[in-house]
C-alpha cells in the first residue's frame, strides 16, 4: 500500500519557509488576498481559475512589456488550439535574461572533454550577443526569418541565440551529431536563412568533423544565405563560402536592443523524434516560454539569483532550451560538450564538485548507468548542490534510493516529466512535499493534468491516460506549415474531444504525486491488463548482471498476446538458463505474474533515439513484420544498426515473433 512506503527526503521547515514558492504564496496572500494551506489547495485554484494564476504569474516575475495586455487568456470556441494569451503585450525573451546582468557572477561556466573550465561574464555575453545581432542585421534578418543552428552545446550557441531572439528571429537547432537526412528533414521545412556551424565536436575522446557534412546539408537548403562557422575542433579555421565566428563578434555595435515582440510571435522550433515519418516543427511563443520557464525553474526548483544550474544536453534535445532558460532567474548556466562517461563515469559529477553546481539535472538513464556502475561519492562532496534532477524517462525506484545513498542525502530529488511539446514540464518538484521512491512529487501549478480511463473518466490510484484538461501558454501556437492543424490534432487531440492526450500511462497517488508508466503507445497488455513498460525496466535494472533491457507487447490472433523481453548482458556473463529463472522470479515477486515475459532474449545493445529514449514501438514493428528501414528513420537513431538485432526473431509470414 502506498502509505507504507517511506520517504526518501523530507523538506525542513526553514527549507520551505525560504523557497522561492512559499515566497509566491506570501505575495499572492499580500497582493491578491489569495491564501493556501497546502500546495494541494494552490494547485487547485491555479488550474480552476487559469486565466487568474497566469496573471498573477506575469505581475509576480514582473514581466515587462512595451504595450499592455487586453486580455489574459481567450480561448477558441472548441478545443485548445489558437488559445490566444496576453493579447496586445510585447515582449522579449532574451531582454528578460539579461535585466540579470551582474558583475557578481558569471552568466556561463563552460567545459568539454578537450577544454578547461572557461568563465564568461555577463559583460562578455552581452558583448557578443550584441555584435551578432548587429551582424544579422547588416545582413538583413528580420523579426520571423529563420535561424538555423548545427552547433554543439558551446558557449557560442547560447550566444547565437540570444542574439537571434533579440532581433525577433527563429531559432532552431539540431545537435551535429544527427544525421543529415534527419537534419534536413527538419530544416527544409522551415526554410532558414542563416546556418551556424563548428568544424565539428569530440566524443568519448574521439573528434568528429562535420565539414563536409553540413556542406552536403547547405546543398539541400536553397534558403540559407550565410553560413556562420566557429572553430571547435581547431583553434583556427577557414572553408571558403562562410563567415567567420570571430569576424562576426567583432562586428562594431551599440547597446543591445530587443525588438517589442507580440506575446505568440515564435520564439523557437524544436522537433518531434522523427521515428515514422516526418519530424513534426513544433513552433512555442515567445511569452508562452518565458512565463512557463519562470515558473517552472523558479518555483518548482527553487533556483535563485546567483546558483549555478547545470543539466545535460545535445542542443537537439528541449532541455537545452530549458537550462538556457535558467539565465532568466539570474543563475550560471554551466553547460558541458561530450560524452557523460568519457573519461569515466563521475565526470559530470566531478564537474559539479569543482564548480559548485546547485542544481544538477541529467536524464534517468545517466543515473541508471551511475547505480550500476557502483558509484559511491562522499558525503561532502557536493556541499553545494540542492537539487539534483531526472527527466527523459521514468527514474526507477532503485535509482531513487542510490542517489540518496550514494549522491548526497539531504539533496532534494526532482522526478521532471514533459516533453518538446510544451519545452518545459507538466510534473516535477514541489518543495512542500516529500520524495518518495519511484513517483513525481505534484502536478505543476497551472498545468491540470489528470489521468482517463478509456471513456473519459477521471480515475485516481490506477492507470490512466495522461491529459491535460486546459490550455497552457507554452503549449505550441502550431505546427510549422500544418495546414488546417491537421498533425496538431491528431498528434493530441483525436482520442478525447478538446482534450490534450499526451501519450503516456500514469497514476495519480493518493497524495498528489505522479507515477509515469511509460509511453502509452508501448504500454504492455497482458489479458487486457496494462502494464507499464517502466515496471519492467525497474526490476531488470535491479539485477546487476544486465546493463539494458526492452520489453514490448505484439498483439496476436484471437487476443492472444505474446510479451519478449530482450535484455543487454553485461561483459563476462550470459543468458543462460538460471539467468532467464532469475529475472522471472525477480519480476514475479517485485510486481506480478503478469509481468514476467513469454520469452526472454539476449542482444548486443538496446535501440535509443538519438535524445536517449528507448524505441520500443518501433521494436514491435519489426517484430510484427515491418522492414527496419520502415519502422524507424535511421537519422533519428543513436545506434541505427540496433534494429537489425531483431530481425532473426519474426517468422516468414511477419505476423508474431518465433
Amino acid at each position: 500500500m502506498i502509505q507504507d512506503k517511506m520517504p526518501l527526503w523530507s523538506p525542513t521547515t526553514s527549507f520551505m519557509l525560504q523557497s522561492n514558492m512559499m515566497h509566491y504564496m506570501e505575495w499572492l496572500k499580500k497582493h491578491k488576498q489569495l491564501s493556501f494551506d497546502h500546495y494541494d489547495a494552490l494547485w487547485e485554484w491555479s488550474v480552476t481559475h487559469v486565466a487568474d494564476f497566469w496573471e498573477t504569474i506575469w505581475e509576480y516575475f514582473e514581466v515587462k512589456s512595451n504595450s499592455p495586455y487586453t486580455t489574459v487568456l481567450q480561448k477558441p470556441d472548441q478545443g485548445m488550439i489558437g488559445t490566444k494569451w496576453f493579447s496586445g503585450a510585447t515582449v522579449n525573451y532574451a531582454g528578460h535574461i539579461f535585466r540579470n546582468k551582474t558583475a557578481d557572477s558569471p552568466a556561463i561556466i563552460f567545459q568539454s572533454e578537450a577544454t578547461p573550465l572557461q568563465n564568461i561574464s555577463w559583460a562578455e555575453l552581452e558583448q557578443k550577443v550584441s555584435s551578432l545581432a548587429s551582424w544579422l542585421r547588416a545582413k538583413g534578418i528580420v523579426r520571423g526569418d529563420r535561424v538555423a543552428s548545427l552547433m554543439p552545446n558551446i558557449p557560442e550557441t547560447v550566444i547565437a541565440f540570444l542574439a537571434t531572439n533579440s532581433i525577433g528571429a527563429i531559432w532552431s537547432s539540431c545537435s551535429p551529431d544527427f544525421g543529415n537526412a534527419s537534419i534536413t528533414d527538419r530544416f527544409y521545412q522551415i526554410a532558414p536563412k542563416v546556418l551556424f556551424v563548428t568544424d565539428g565536436y569530440t566524443y568519448n575522446g574521439k573528434p568528429f568533423n562535420k565539414i563536409s557534412a553540413w556542406q552536403e546539408i547547405v546543398k539541400t537548403l536553397p534558403s540559407v544565405e550565410h553560413v556562420v562557422l566557429s572553430p571547435f575542433l581547431q583553434a583556427e579555421v577557414q572553408v571558403p563560402g562562410t563567415v567567420s565566428w570571430g569576424d562576426v563578434i567583432k562586428t562594431a555595435s551599440g547597446e543591445l536592443q530587443f525588438e517589442a515582440l507580440p506575446f505568440d510571435h515564435p520564439i523557437w522550433i524544436l522537433y518531434s523524434s522523427g521515428t515514422t515519418g516526418k519530424p513534426k516543427a513544433i513552433t512555442h511563443s515567445v511569452g508562452g516560454c518565458l512565463l512557463e520557464h519562470l515558473k517552472a525553474l523558479v518555483l518548482h526548483q527553487d533556483v535563485k539569483k546567483g546558483e549555478k544550474y547545470f543539466w545535460y544536453s545535445t542542443t537537439g534535445w528541449m532541455m537545452w532550451n530549458f537550462s538556457v532558460a535558467s539565465l532568466l532567474t539570474g543563475a550560471t548556466l554551466v553547460i558541458y560538450e561530450g560524452s557523460a562517461g568519457y573519461p569515466a563515469l563521475d565526470t559530470l559529477w566531478q564537474l559539479a564538485r569543482k564548480t559548485g553546481i546547485n542544481h544538477f539535472g541529467g536524464g534517468a538513464a545517466f543515473y541508471i548507468a551511475c547505480m550500476k556502475a557502483g558509484l559511491l561519492f562522499s558525503p561532502d562532496d557536493f556541499p553545494q548542490l540542492r537539487t539534483i534532477g531526472s527527466t527523459g524517462s521514468p527514474l526507477p525506484p532503485e535509482a531513487f534510493t542510490w542517489i540518496y545513498n550514494a549522491v548526497k542525502k539531504d539533496a532534494w530529488l526532482i522526478s521532471f516529466s514533459g516533453g518538446t511539446d510544451i519545452c518545459s514540464g507538466f510534473v516535477g518538484g514541489c518543495p512542500f512535499k516529500s520524495v518518495y521512491a519511484g513517483e513525481i512529487q505534484c502536478r505543476l501549478l497551472g498545468c491540470y493534468l489528470d489521468a482517463f480511463d478509456d471513456n473519459g473518466n477521471a480515475v485516481r490510484e490506477q492507470l490512466g491516460e495522461m491529459v491535460i484538461r486546459e490550455p497552457m501558454p507554452s503549449m505550441p501556437i502550431y505546427f510549422w506549415n500544418d495546414e488546417n492543424n491537421a498533425r496538431y490534432l491528431s498528434s493530441y487531440f483525436e482520442h478525447y474531444e478538446g482534450i490534450w492526450r499526451h501519450g503516456d500511462w500514469i497514476e495519480i497517488t493518493s497524495r498528489g504525486s505522479v507515477i509515469i508508466f511509460g509511453r502509452s503507445d508501448a504500454t504492455l497488455n497482458r489479458d487486457g491488463v496494462r502494464i507499464g513498460t517502466s515496471e519492467v525496466y525497474s526490476a531488470v535494472d535491479s539485477i546487476p548482471e544486465i546493463t539494458d533491457s526492452i520489453v514490448v507487447c505484439i498483439e496476436k490472433e484471437g487476443g492472444q498476446y505474446f510479451m519478449p523481453l530482450f535484455v543487454v548482458m553485461k561483459q563476462g556473463y550470459i543468458l543462460d538458463e538460471e539467468m532467464k529463472k532469475k529475472i522471472k522470479s525477480r519480476l514475479r515477486s517485485q510486481y506480478s505474474p503478469r509481468h514476467v515475459p513469454d520469452e526472454i532474449y539476449a542482444i548486443p545493445e538496446v535501440p535509443y533515439t538519438i535524445s536517449g529514449k528507448k524505441m520500443e514501438a518501433p521494436v514491435k514493428k519489426i517484430l510484427m513484420g515491418t522492414e527496419p528501414e520502415k519502422a524507424a528513420s535511421r537519422d533519428t537513431m543513436r545506434n541505427p544498426d540496433s534494429l537489425i538485432n531483431f530481425l532473426p526473431l519474426r517468422n516468414e509470414e511477419g505476423k508474431e515473433t518465433v
